[in-house]
């Protein structure tokens, strides 16, 4: 199960019982990776993501770790920094994100709680995201040493993992693609520059936790959140190669999957499969069809399938036997409480 923002945690951004619940349910996925977790309060960009820098965020996380693997089952944590893609009224005292350049996406939106209200009102709105700032280098050290202690706390969460989310077009993905990294030091200019963050963080994560509980999550032709690489072929094999000489567990691939989306060509996975010699998972409106001509044509390891989760808590077993799959609520998907959450029927009520 791929991570799916739900916007449901509790007073200081902690882990509720409720969410405990929702992943129990879906224990039966084989891989569960958490919705994604804040590393800072800086690194947070929308109301009601959990954290995983407080004890009590900590605390909350032990909840749903206990209960998934109750269950049999296996979670990673995506740890998350937004990057530029956050407001000044989600940040302390509220000051300016911060991004590796001082670039505004016009027209991308943040979700924010109304009237400060909290997850289980439901009620939020959405808001053009604040003009960010660009990161000192100090800064920069300071992130990855949030990272690193974000997956040692992870662990000590009872995590199996943690993924770092490199895609969507947040911090991660904007060190990584030219149209979002105009630095002239360093972090910035060159391919080699550019990649300097994703290998300094996942390095930090790696020596904090070991290689084989750390993935990367990667989004190579998506243009979410105003992200956009310039030779995104070049650049992501790059990446993947750079990952596979660190070597980490997994690179998870998002695909592009809205209407009219490009397309990743098959030579793109074939690319990818001779760069990493790790796992690789692949998300994006998946069917059994599509998920098994992945995998045996070898672009796959794992196929994740991420919207059918969030009404069929049992999907495993529903694809199996070719049951009629829940349809989600689109309306319950981010903030309010069991309902459209936790209250799906599975497939034997």
């Amino acid at each position: 199960m791929p991570p799916m923002t739900r916007s449901r945690s509790g007073k200081g951004d902690v882990p509720t019982d409720l969410m405990a619940e929702y992943y129990g349910q879906r224990s039966s996925a084989g891989l569960i990776i958490s919705e994604g977790t804040q590393i800072s309060k800086q690194g947070q960009g929308y109301a009601w993501t959990p954290g995983i820098y407080t004890p009590e965020q900590i605390e909350g996380w032990k909840k749903v770790t206990e209960t998934v693997h109750q269950k049999e089952g296996k979670i990673f944590a995506q740890l998350w920094h937004v990057g530029r893609v956050s407001h000044t009224s989600l940040q302390e005292n509220e000051q300016a994100p911060v991004a590796p350049s001082a670039i505004i996406a016009e027209g991308v939106k943040v979700f924010l709680a109304k009237d400060g209200k909290e997850s289980a009102s439901g009620e939020g709105y959405l808001e053009q995201h604040s003009m960010p700032r660009e990161l000192t280098k100090p800064e920069i050290q300071q992130i990855i040493e949030d990272y690193a202690q974000a997956a040692k706390n992870a662990i000590e969460a009872g995590f199996d993992g943690v993924e770092l989310h490199g895609a969507n077009g947040y911090l991660i993905e904007q060190f990584i693609d030219s149209q979002t990294n105009k630095r002239t030091d360093e972090y910035g200019g060159n391919l080699t520059n550019r990649l300097r963050f994703l290998e300094e963080v996942t390095t930090a994560v790696v020596n904090a936790i070991g290689t084989e509980r750390v993935g990367v999550r990667q989004a190579p032709l998506t243009t979410l959140m105003g992200a956009m690489d310039d030779n995104p072929e070049e650049t992501y094999i790059a990446a993947a190669t750079l990952l596979n000489d660190i070597g980490i567990a997994y690179i998870h691939i998002a695909e592009a999957d809205w209407d009219n989306a490009p397309e990743m060509s098959i030579e793109f996975k074939e690319a990818y499969r001779k760069a990493f010699n790790g796992t690789l998972i692949y998300s994006g409106k998946y069917t059994i069809e599509r998920a098994e001509e992945a995998l045996q044509n070898g672009w796959a390891d794992l196929i994740g399938f991420g919207r059918p989760f969030i009404a069929n808590p049992d999907l495993p077993f529903r694809l199996k036997n070719g049951l009629t799959l829940n349809t989600p609520i689109k309306e319950k998907f981010f903030g309010g409480e069991a309902a459209g959450y936790t209250d799906y029927p599975l497939c034997q009520d």
